[in-house]
């Protein structure tokens, strides 16, 4: 029985899904919220947030997701990054699901992916969970009302937590499955109620199908400067590396948080909404997503609160480390209306650096750029995918190989052909430790980090005197007003200078071994510019 806010052009009964009970189409916050708490899936918090959890999968499993192998992607998919799916077996997988799903009450939400109407994809996300389906409705972009009555999905995505995967009958792993089907535009995904899923899942497909089009995707915030979006800035990073901290800057606009596309008119958001962590979360440090937490129909994912007063407590990992809240964007004051920015004036590679090797920031040449870009070094913090219980040095090409379906050359060419284009000055930020490696050594200033930044993108720290670093070829300032010039140092902040040799030798050679598989498919200034 349709429900819902909007009677749509196109029902799920014209895509061939039929038996469902209720189906609740393009419901609006207030009615969400409603919806999950009548269905005892979450708890009203303060503000008229929502309180919930999502079981033993509290992050990705990137383990469980795969892409299936037809004629129209054999050729093009990063299949040793992407598991492949036999296209029989996904055929087997979609129709046990949705005979799983006969009877069930089911939530649509028809949104955008992508801020530019040239280039945004329509999506019809279909969830068993009423919040799921508010999270993706912040997380992606929603259409206007009048854009609803003629909406016709391009692609539809099927999130089905109670659905159990047979790994020998459906070609997956365990009972938990994400994949993509690029022949029949469904993605399917079962066996875990993480939210975030939803959203990647919706990033993996732009990262297919953006690069023919000539636009670059990328895992990055942005913003730009108040009322010039021709002064933009982007910001690579895994998750936990500070994208979303670091560029909701008080003093400039905040584009989005996550997922951008550079295209030939400049940048824009894929998103509608963010995504943050909130761990340690303060008012003082960050008070505009400190106060998102409180306000209504925010979704507040695995944190322990007061069961009397609903108190959150910002400090018990005990559910896990990966505790989050997901809001609209313009619950941000500073947000952006259009979430379109111009090409980007400054390029920031965001890394979490455990060993603690890295400066605080240094300034990349534009090969040395490509070579940071592709070995895409970081530290998975802990709680972002299953099992990571303490930051782990990884490399995870383009700060995203979890989303990236196809060859990580193809994503460096594009931005190496944008950077020449558009022209952009480059620089590597370390969010990680500093004094010694984890366990030892202690995080690196936010504070510090932020006047950095700052001196960065207004143009300052460019004039500074810079050094070369030893280990690894780039330009390292040597004195920054408001940073204690120990930082900029980081073998000065080691009591065991022997000590910080043997971790900056260790990490290079880390570089070097990771680098060699990229070597026969980049250019000689990218390979001159590998270690310096």
């Amino acid at each position: 029985m349709d429900h819902g806010r909007v009677n749509p052009t196109m029902k799920l009964e014209d895509q061939g899904i039929h038996g469902l009970g209720y189906v609740y189409y393009n419901l609006i916050e207030p009615d969400l919220v409603q919806a999950a708490i009548k269905a005892e899936e979450g708890t009203l918090g303060q503000g008229g947030s929502l309180l919930v959890t999502t079981g033993k999968h509290t992050g990705r499993s990137p383990k469980d997701k795969f892409v299936v192998k037809t004629p129209e992607v054999e050729s093009t998919i990063w299949w040793e990054n992407n598991p492949p799916m036999d296209a029989g077996k996904f055929d087997v997988l979609y129709a046990d699901m949705l005979e799983h799903m006969k009877g069930k009450t089911y939530h649509v939400q028809d949104l955008f992916g992508g801020a530019d109407p040239a280039h945004r994809l329509d999506v019809r996300v279909v969830t068993e969970l009423a919040w799921h389906g508010l999270f993706i409705r912040h997380l992606l972009r929603r259409p206007a009302r009048a854009e609803l009555d003629t909406f016709t999905p391009e692609w539809t995505i099927i999130n089905c937590p109670t659905f159990k995967a047979d790994p020998e009958k459906h070609g997956c792993r365990t009972e938990t499955v994400i994949t993509l089907n690029f022949a029949k535009k469904i993605i399917l995904i079962g066996g875990t109620e993480y939210a975030g899923e939803n959203k990647k899942s919706v990033f993996t497909l732009l990262n297919y199908l953006l690069p023919e089009k000539g636009i670059m995707p990328m895992h990055c915030s942005a913003n730009h400067a108040p009322g010039n979006p021709v002064d933009t800035a982007v910001f690579f990073g895994l998750s936990g590396t500070g994208k979303t901290t670091l560029s909701a800057d008080p003093s400039r606009v905040l584009i989005g948080d996550d997922e951008h596309g550079w295209s030939d008119r400049g940048t824009f958001n894929f998103e509608g909404g963010c995504y943050a962590k909130t761990i340690n979360l303060s008012a003082e440090a960050e008070p505009e997503i400190y106060a998102t937490t409180k306000k209504f129909a925010t979704v507040i994912e695995n944190m322990v609160f007061d069961e009397e007063t609903k108190e959150l407590d910002f400090n018990d990992d005990s559910l896990t480390a990966n505790m989050r809240c997901a809001y609209p964007l313009d619950y941000i004051s500073n947000a952006s209306d259009t979430a379109l920015g111009g090409h980007p004036k400054n390029i920031i590679m965001l890394t979490c650096d455990a060993f603690g090797v890295l400066p605080p920031i240094a300034r990349l040449t534009p090969a040395q750029a490509m070579y940071h870009f592709l070995s895409g070094f970081t530290s998975k913090v802990a709680g972002t995918e299953r099992g990571v219980t303490e930051p782990e040095p990884t490399f995870s090409t383009c700060f995203g190989a979890p989303f990236m379906p196809r060859r990580p050359e193809v994503y460096g060419k594009l931005l190496q052909e944008k950077i020449a284009s558009h022209g952009a000055t480059c620089w590597l930020v370390n969010t990680g430790w500093t004094g010694g490696a984890y366990g030892t050594g202690s995080r690196m200033p936010i504070k510090a980090t932020r006047a950095l930044l700052t001196a960065a993108l207004d143009g300052t720290l460019i004039e500074s005197t810079f050094r070369k670093d030893p280990n690894f070829g780039f330009e390292v300032p040597t004195a920054v007003e408001g940073v204690d010039a120990g930082l900029l140092d980081p073998r000065s902040t080691w009591a065991d200078k022997a000590a910080y040799d043997a971790q900056a030798n260790k990490l290079v050679e880390m570089f070097s071994a990771n680098f060699e598989k990229y070597v026969p498919f980049i250019d000689e200034d990218v390979k001159a510019a590998a270690i310096g």
